[in-house]
């Protein structure tokens, strides 16, 4: 198997892209967000509150009326209608078992525009109709599912899991864990460790969707010339997320929220 190469704070910090004076809010990236559910709401809250923290022009959300009435009481600049994205977020929050005809529709439309795409838990089925570039954001057991394993297989040796995943799918998988493993299928291979182990918590994932996904809105071009751009976007969310966490947590427990108001000072830091 391909090494693993670690990605340090410096690598992810060239990959965050800085506003220009011309840029509007369409130019700075906007991502498409189909996530959360009558039953999980917060979920989209947070991949919500996450992706507007890490830097967008525009966020347009796409989901359940509860769900939308909480992302709005929440982040008032959401836009709630459809129109033009440069990337999507789907599934995170929710159940594909349960799921209803109106987010099927809104999965199956995003799926086909052949946008960046990153796709979380409760899309993870769907991941073959994805027409564009696609990363996908599993746990243990999530990926343990796609690739017909064990959780406990996969967690024995994430790195190998990560790969066999990449290769059977076709499309970039992170794979989350206190080490998060990215892998490609073009051979790119990626390892970030910076998260403390008191981010093994609800809504830790959520939270690293809405980074990652405001991170591929804003590099389109860089997706389009370069298969493994996916790859290192993957790891610099997960370094984002991991140095968010430790900034929240300064050696105690935090909540998802403490992280995501700790990420614009963290990727502040990244730029230095």
């Amino acid at each position: 198997m391909s090494t693993f190469s670690e990605w340090t704070p410096a690598d992810a910090g060239r990959h965050i892209r800085v506003p220009v004076a011309d840029d509007d809010k369409y130019s700075r990236g906007v991502l498409g967000v189909v996530t959360g559910s009558a039953e999980y709401p917060g979920a989209a809250v947070l991949g919500v509150e996450a992706a507007l923290h890490t830097g967008l022009g525009m966020l347009r959300y796409l989901g359940p009326a509860r769900a939308s009435d909480f992302v709005l009481q929440r982040r008032p600049e959401t836009v709630t209608a459809p129109g033009r994205v440069q990337a999507w977020l789907l599934g995170s929050g929710q159940d594909a078992a349960v799921r209803d005809p109106e987010t099927a529709s809104r999965l199956d439309v995003a799926l086909h525009q052949g946008l960046p795409t990153v796709i979380d838990a409760g899309a993870l089925d769907l991941v073959e109709r994805s027409g564009g570039p696609t990363i996908v954001t599993p746990h243990f057991g999530e990926l343990a599912r796609i690739v017909d394993a064990s959780k406990e297989q996969v967690a024995a040796n994430p790195a190998a899991w990560a790969v066999r995943g990449a290769e059977a799918l076709g499309v970039t998988v992170l794979l989350k864990g206190h080490s998060t493993y990215v892998a490609a299928p073009d051979g790119t291979r990626i390892v970030a460790a910076s998260a403390p182990a008191w981010l093994a918590t609800a809504g830790a994932g959520d939270a690293l969707g809405g980074i990652l996904g405001a991170l591929v809105a804003t590099h389109g071009d860089d997706i389009a010339a370069d298969s493994g751009a996916l790859a290192r976007l993957g790891a610099t969310a997960s370094v984002i997320h991991g140095l968010a966490a430790k900034r929240a947590s300064a050696g105690g427990p935090f909540t998802i929220v403490d992280l995501i108001r700790a990420v614009p000072a963290t990727i502040a830091d990244l730029l230095r």
